[in-house]
């Protein structure tokens, strides 16, 4: 039997309640958003119910949302492959307090994809092994993909309007 979005929302309803804060269907991809607290009870329940079986984690990001009150998004992307169907979880988090339970102990993929989530928007996930810096240097106090911070230096002179005949 092929899962339909209704049922797995269904699914998720009835085991979380008003926990789960929304759900919508762009592109067809059932999108559920839940509140933080609860994500590491939802990953293992997708994981370990017999008729969901979301057994692998494709994606796990984070999306800055500057103008929202709570501005960080952690987004989760799971696929059941003997059902064929995906899924996306969004959790959001607000950025003075950014903190997440790891996932960790459910998906081993998900270490690589936390420690980089953490090094890029600094999300922090409690209980993670190893959460430290993956690609920028130690020292950096900031987080880069945050939009925090103009794309562009306002000083170059080589991106001046005049020279490209503007």
């Amino acid at each position: 039997m092929a899962l339909e979005n209704s049922f797995v929302l269904e699914k998720l309803k009835s085991k979380f309640g008003e926990q789960i804060l929304s759900a919508e269907e762009p592109y067809c991809m059932l999108t559920v958003t839940a509140v933080k607290d609860i994500n590491l009870e939802i990953l293992k329940y997708l994981y370990e119910d017999p008729e969901l079986q979301f057994q692998f984690m494709t994606d796990l990001c984070a999306v800055h949302y500057p103008d929202q009150l709570l501005q960080l998004c952690v987004v989760y992307h799971m696929h059941s492959l003997v059902n064929n169907h995906r899924l996306r979880l969004k959790f959001y988090l607000p950025i003075d307090n950014p903190v997440i339970q790891t996932a960790t102990s459910v998906y081993a993929a998900a270490n690589w994809m936390e420690r980089e989530t953490f090094d890029f928007f600094g999300v922090i996930f409690e209980g993670h092994p190893n959460l430290k810096r993956i690609l920028n240097v130690d020292t950096m106090d900031v987080y880069p993909l945050r939009k925090e911070y103009p794309l562009e230096d306002p000083n170059r002179v080589d991106k001046k309007d005049s020279f490209f005949g503007r």
